[in-house]
């Protein structure tokens, strides 16, 4: 059974950072394209940013290039989501997800688990 659980959510103000883990069970990260994504309130999911397997390619929204970086631990099997210069837009809820595909625009369709989430809020 396969199972992603996001930690390291929280408040923080705007100009903060925070990290975000998903830890996998029942897969390896290494083996599949890990990706993160948020829905805000009333707007739909959107892909933050996703690696694919090995490490070499890797995709960020354009409201995150250069504020947020993805990385992994496949001796964890956790994928991190490094937040920093955070505003109060990046606010949502952050779902971990994983898929046996890549594609460069980061789609939602390629994926087949998904986590619970874990709440960002960003007050300005």
């Amino acid at each position: 059974q396969v199972q992603l659980v996001e930690s390291g959510g929280g408040s923080v103000q705007a100009g903060g950072s925070l990290r975000l883990s998903c830890t996998a069970s029942g897969l390896t990260i290494d083996g599949h394209t890990m990706g993160w994504f948020r829905r805000a309130p009333g707007k739909e999911r959107e892909g933050v940013s996703c690696i694919k397997w090995g490490g070499g390619s890797t995709y960020y929204s354009d409201s995150v290039k250069g504020r947020f970086t993805i990385s992994r631990d496949t001796a964890k099997n956790t994928v991190y989501l490094q937040m920093n210069s955070l505003k109060a837009e990046d606010t949502a809820m952050y779902y971990c997800a994983a898929g046996s595909q890549w594609r460069a625009d980061c789609s939602t369709l390629l994926f087949n688990y998904w986590g619970q989430g874990t709440q960002v809020t960003v007050s300005s």
